[in-house]
């Protein structure tokens, strides 16, 4: 196989895990390629996850941001797995001390777990796609924003509140959840709609078919944030309007037996 590592480079443990990993994993006969920020910290050709990219797997080390990070990059989604360097990391499947012993056992074809993402356009253009969330926030602490709300052009909702989420079932346990979301089992695919500290205590989070195009307009001359997986930010103006769908290119995770429910239990009822 053909193996991409990828690492967060702020912390000397990942850095180290990084290289072990990838002189393990050369020595079981497999090409294994580095992240270009990664390459420059060990010394070693750098691959881009935007240009031209392939690979039969990319191996993250590092939490959950680490695993939106790369594949917010990568141009064609090719299986992921996480090994955790974080805190949480309901993203990273795999503990650091099992990670040789894992990787070991993974051969072609890759048991994959699809994962849906949403694409967002702004004002008709295109700013990329989530795999946990879009949010639009105020970026002026204590104001608030008017949000009018569309599903398949039909009129839903309109509130006032500090910001809104758009999750998806892989999103909804993170900033989602946060906000008073529901869990929703990952192997779902709808949207999840999640106002911020809402004016009305009418103001309820919608679960969403994943078939449906949600839009949102803001009516606010205040100014605000448009945040995708906490990654890249935009300044958006008063009367923005996007447009939300499901993409056609779920983020795909390597299987490795770990359950949503068992993850749930171990990574969140027990903190």
């Amino acid at each position: 196989m053909k193996i991409c590592i990828v690492s967060r480079i702020d912390l000397k443990e990942p850095i180290e895990m990084a290289q072990s990993l990838g002189w393990m994993l050369r020595d079981k006969g497999h090409e294994v390629v580095y992240e270009k920020s990664v390459a420059a910290e060990l010394g070693y050709a750098p691959v881009s996850l935007s240009e031209n990219f392939t690979a039969d797997l990319v191996v993250v080390l590092g939490g959950d941001g680490s695993v939106l990070r790369a594949i917010r990059l990568m141009n064609k989604q090719v299986p992921v797995v996480g090994i955790n360097q974080g805190q949480v990391g309901f993203l990273t499947d795999i503990d650091p001390e099992n990670a040789g012993e894992i990787l070991n056992t993974l051969s072609l074809p890759l048991p994959v777990d699809p994962r849906m993402r949403i694409s967002i356009e702004y004002n008709g253009k295109s700013v990329g796609s989530a795999l946990n969330e879009a949010v639009i926030v105020t970026s002026r602490p204590a104001k608030i924003l008017k949000f009018i709300i569309f599903v398949n052009g039909t009129h839903i909702d309109e509130f006032r509140a500090d910001g809104l989420i758009v999750g998806t079932p892989t999103g909804s346990t993170a900033y989602s959840m946060s906000a008073g979301g529901p869990i929703v089992d990952s192997t779902i695919e709808a949207m999840l709609l999640v106002p911020l500290a809402p004016y009305m205590l009418s103001s309820r989070p919608y679960l969403i078919n994943s078939e449906s195009v949600v839009e949102i307009r803001l009516v606010s001359a205040k100014p605000a944030f448009l945040v995708i997986d906490g990654q890249d930010q935009y300044e958006i103006g008063e009367n923005a309007h996007l447009i939300i769908r499901k993409s056609k290119d779920p983020a795909l995770f390597v299987d490795v037996g770990k359950g949503f429910f068992q993850k749930v239990e171990q990574k969140l009822r027990l903190l």
